[in-house]
């Protein structure tokens, strides 16, 4: 396999994970962590100091706000604003990584609100996290109570993490963190 970045000529790139973010940070004038749910086990997980890179963390209630937000820095940097989202996923017993069909959808409807205003040129990979999301819209909150995370939260007592993960973003605005924990 070649060290080659194929995803660099797309303006929206999509990766999975730690592994994910370290491939596209390099060259992206912001990262975005999709992440719908906390994580079930937050202990467990790989503390990332992001300084270097302008990162910030979106969920359902806050793709919209996250992807004007993109608007205004490209409009502001009168070029090409290059966005790379990241699902930031979950890890297993072992510490690899779970895939997370809820951060995926995450992903998809950032990607599909960019797209929405203009930021549309996007990689075949954020492409399908998009397609995935405006494919399974009308589920989204079923989707996500159903996933493999939504369950294990509510088995441990935390469904209302669930329930304000899947309310709308009344008073949310955009930061930039500087460290995260990723779960695998």
């Amino acid at each position: 396999m070649s060290d080659a970045q194929p995803q660099i000529k797309y303006q929206v790139r999509f990766d999975w994970g730690l592994a994910g973010f370290q491939a596209l940070a390099s060259d992206a004038d912001v990262i975005v962590l999709a992440d719908a749910l906390p994580a079930v086990d937050a202990a467990r997980g790989f503390p990332t100091t992001l300084a270097a890179h302008t990162v910030i963390v979106a969920d359902l209630g806050t793709s919209a706000l996250v992807a004007d937000w993109a608007l205004a820095r490209q409009a502001e940097k009168g070029d090409r604003f290059s966005v790379a989202v990241v699902a930031v996923g979950e890890s297993r017993a072992d510490g690899s990584i779970r895939f997370a069909m809820e951060d995926q959808l995450v992903a998809g409807a950032l990607i599909d609100a960019l797209a929405a205003l203009g930021i549309d040129h996007c990689s075949p990979e954020a492409a399908a996290a998009a397609a995935s999301y405006v494919g399974l819209r009308r589920a989204v909150k079923h989707l996500v109570k159903a996933s493999e995370t939504g369950q294990a939260l509510a088995e441990a007592g935390q469904a209302a993490a669930v329930a304000s993960a899947l309310a709308p973003a009344t008073d949310a605005a955009v930061a930039v963190v500087t460290d995260f924990n990723f779960p695998a």
